[in-house]
């Protein structure tokens, strides 16, 4: 009876419900995801704006070092892979590991991470493919990054094609799969040991796998950027 309650529990928090319908176009859905997404999104620009207020360039107050110090980290990190050429797409990766992030530990709170919905992460991966061919195009030109799908030989052509469709794939499973095994253990835990051993464990899922999925989705997108900036 139990294990019946337990898989109708995952199933329900698995299940991504629509909030309302907005009545254009023959009705467009608006799912827990995406209003969670709009929260986090809100979330992110109020902090932007108290954290960018009042910015000193002779002694930096304690808030402004820390906000230094956290893009400079994240600068460093992506322009290290990206090199000269990269920079430019810095700033979206910053964006997506801080989204990602906090949408991974925003369940804490009593939210549904949009990270479970796979429609979520899939639009994730799409953007930042999106994004690497852009760069790719913008790099070698049009006909360059043509020819480059027959490089080093013309053979393995659909192969360098099919990786179109393998990378983002992959992108989407890796971080939909992780956010929903960490979920799935997780309950499993507070089935097997409801107290004080589930807590130290979601510090680990909620907090330090969160991050660690946000940073290996966005040092995966700029390692496919890499790949075409050569």
């Amino acid at each position: 009876m139990r294990n019946t309650d337990l898989a109708a529990e995952l199933t329900e928090e698995l299940n991504c419900k629509t909030i309302f319908t907005i009545p254009i176009f023959g009705g467009i859905p608006i799912t827990e995801s995406v209003i969670v997404t709009w929260i986090v999104m809100a979330i992110l620009v109020l902090l932007s704006v108290i954290f960018v207020r009042n910015l000193k360039v002779e002694n930096p107050g304690k808030k402004q070092l820390v906000l230094e110090t956290i893009v400079t980290t994240f600068n460093h990190l992506f322009e290290e892979v990206l090199g000269e050429k990269g920079k430019a797409y810095v700033p979206y990766l910053i964006t997506v590991i801080l989204y990602i992030g906090l949408a991974n530990i925003i369940g804490i709170f009593g939210f549904k991470p949009p990270t479970k919905d796979i429609n979520v992460t899939a639009a994730l991966a799409i953007m930042s493919i999106v994004l690497v061919q852009i760069s790719a195009i913008r790099n070698k030109g049009a006909k360059g990054w043509a020819k480059s799908f027959a490089e080093p030989v013309a053979v393995i052509a659909p192969l360098n094609v099919m990786e179109l469709v393998i990378k983002p794939l992959s992108l989407c499973m890796r971080l939909f799969g992780n956010v929903l095994g960490a979920f799935v253990i997780m309950k499993l835990i507070e089935v097997v040991v409801p107290l004080i051993v589930p807590i130290p464990l979601s510090l680990y899922f909620d907090f330090f796998d969160g991050f660690l999925q946000a940073f290996v989705f966005t040092f995966l997108t700029a390692l496919y950027m890499q790949e075409g900036l050569e």
